[in-house]
């Protein structure tokens, strides 16, 4: 059977060294892309926008077709986890084709956070298929603003 690589590619691609390579390539982008935002690895997980003041952040996250009863929002520690379950609602298809492009399932999102954050004050509103959760900061995590003397105050404070 005649082939169509040329001699020399297919002595280097016998070569031990380029096989090896080859195989850790091959490693290396598998374990890069388990990575993967899990919309990108065709999971389901909400999108979130994540805001921070002086005095709290906010995350709000996009759960379409979800009811209250179906979420969960836990703080442990710095992480914020947003989880629940979307359910698929088709019924017997009806046609001779039927084409699916939302997902369905369980979802789990972890948002890691700054320290700082009073977890007794923590709420979570539900409004129109968004989920915001505030997360008000501690007094200490607020921090203090330092007032700056200019050069006279210092020469009157010295007196």
């Amino acid at each position: 059977m005649a082939t169509l690589l040329p001699e020399r590619w297919r002595k280097e691609m016998q070569n031990p060294m380029v096989q090896f390579q080859r195989q850790m390539n091959r490693l290396m982008n598998d374990f890069l892309h388990s990575f993967e935002p899990a919309q990108a690895r065709g999971e389901w997980t909400p999108s979130v926008d994540i805001s921070e003041t002086d005095t709290e952040m906010v995350v709000k996250a996009e759960v379409p077709g979800l009811a209250k009863e179906d979420l969960s929002v836990t703080v442990a520690g710095n992480v914020l986890t947003l989880s629940g379950e979307k359910r698929d609602e088709r019924k017997e298809a009806k046609g001779t084709w039927t084409m699916v492009e939302r997902r369905y399932g369980r979802f789990e999102r972890a948002i890691p956070l700054p320290g700082g954050v009073d977890v007794e004050k923590v709420q979570a509103e539900f409004k129109n298929g968004v989920v915001t959760v505030t997360l008000p900061k501690t007094e200490e995590a607020r921090g203090r603003k330092i007032p700056i003397k200019a050069e006279k105050e210092l020469e009157t404070s010295t007196k």
